[in-house]
């Protein structure tokens, strides 16, 4: 993953509320520093972000597979 992503942009793919996120966050501290990103950063990426998202089950905009047209019948 080349893209970064605001902890607030990820909690609402998520559907939750900062404050929810940032605890989820909390309990995940070991893992997330292991992999190079501290608790107070704004942004997460690369392997740090793919954890969360596994974790999560956050699907990204841009990873949703595109919609295909349906016929009007």
């Amino acid at each position: 993953m080349n893209k970064s992503y605001r902890k607030s942009e990820l909690a609402a793919l998520a559907d939750v509320s900062y404050s929810t996120f940032y605890r989820y966050l909390c309990t995940r501290r070991k893992e997330l520093s292991e992999l190079g990103s501290n608790l107070k950063a704004k942004t997460l990426r690369g392997e740090a972000l793919a954890f969360v998202c596994h974790d999560y089950n956050i699907t990204l905009p841009d990873e949703a597979p595109p919609k295909k047209h349906e016929k009007f019948v």
